[in-house]
């Protein structure tokens, strides 16, 4: 029998679910939690709460209501909103990630006196690294690049070896688990019902119409207003007599104007980053690296400046729509290597 103490974060979703049941199986001693992060979708914590009731009461084990509503408003929330109102680009869940789920939550659970804390993520762990998981349609190791590197001992992935596929058949041999197994994947952004313009319409007007301008600065068209568009979007703006699609290259808040260029300008090949969470103590190396979550990993050069903890990355291959404010994720392989913030890009 193990002994070892594990808190399971119970989102309401099957793979939080599974993880549960799993560990259980293995004869860890387990307990479960959910946060509560937000208020902006009705009816959203009933149904997870409820789910998380109905598995830890099937499994006999200890459940607990976090809220964090308050350290998920300052942290998440306010960032995503503060960064479209600079004309940048974030990412909520590896910012939730960092400061909640590998923040808030684990210290939760070293106060209740657990060993481990463990989540439903598609990523896995030596104890000492995060590598990416098996089935690599569902991996998450990208969210998990700017977390605490001194936690990672205290970190337990299961669906690390499982496909999606495979979790769904298993869940639906359990009576108690197949109406959570038969809900629809839940979005990318929790907070986001729909589109995140409707966020950024509760705090500000983001239809304040600007000019959109070539690379040289001329003025060829207008815009909708800035915080309707990302790097690299191509469609709702416009440009007088153009005849060939167009793009965003850049953003600039300050003045309401939005650049863009034929595709073959938007190809860069370095990108500038701060923010660094390194896993590893090398300051220059060749690796690959993600530049969004979904885009496929370049190979490429690293060069850190500890003292501004910063770094240039030369791609080996040209990456196209790089947006500031993403993150840059390290890859070794298959074990993520670090990451950092995305500042400029040429």
């Amino acid at each position: 029998m193990n002994n070892k103490k594990v808190m399971v974060g119970l989102s309401g979703g099957i793979d939080s679910a599974m993880t549960a049941l799993l560990l259980q199986k293995e004869g860890y001693d387990i307990q479960a939690v959910y946060m509560k992060l937000h208020n902006k979708i009705k009816g959203y914590h009933e149904k997870n709460i409820s789910a998380g009731e109905k598995i830890s009461k099937f499994l006999g084990i200890k459940y607990h209501i976090l809220d964090l509503t308050e350290e998920f408003d300052k942290n998440v929330y306010n960032y995503f909103v503060q960064s479209y109102q600079d004309g940048i680009t974030p990412n909520p869940c590896v910012m939730c990630n960092k400061t909640i789920k590998f923040g808030k939550l684990f210290d939760f659970a070293m106060q209740k006196g657990c060993d481990y804390l463990a989540t439903g993520h598609y990523a896995s762990s030596d104890l000492k690294y995060i590598y990416t998981a098996s089935d690599l349609t569902k991996d998450q190791s990208y969210f998990l690049a700017q977390i605490d590197k001194t936690i990672i001992p205290k970190l337990i992935f299961p669906m690390s070896k499982y496909s999606k596929e495979y979790i769904l058949k298993e869940a639906t041999k359990i009576s108690q688990f197949q109406e959570i197994a038969a809900q629809k994947e839940s979005q990318e952004i929790c907070f986001v019902e729909n589109d995140y313009t409707d966020i950024l319409r509760e705090h500000t007007n983001i239809d304040n119409q600007g000019d959109t301008l070539d690379e040289d600065g001329n003025i060829i068209g207008h815009h909708k207003g800035f915080m309707n568009y990302t790097i690299g979007k191509r469609r709702g703006f416009y440009v007088h007599g153009a005849h060939e699609p167009h793009f965003v290259k850049s953003i600039d808040a300050k003045n309401n104007t939005i650049t863009v260029t034929k595709k073959d300008r938007l190809a860069i090949d370095t990108v500038y980053i701060n923010n660094l969470n390194m896993f590893i103590d090398e300051i220059e190396f060749s690796c690959s690296v993600k530049l969004r979550y979904r885009s496929k990993a370049i190979d490429c050069d690293v060069k850190i400046d500890k003292d501004n903890n910063s770094a240039k990355i030369v791609l080996k291959e040209n990456a196209f729509g790089v947006a500031s404010g993403q993150i840059a994720v390290f890859y070794d392989k298959n074990r993520l290597i670090g990451s950092g913030v995305i500042l400029q890009s040429q």
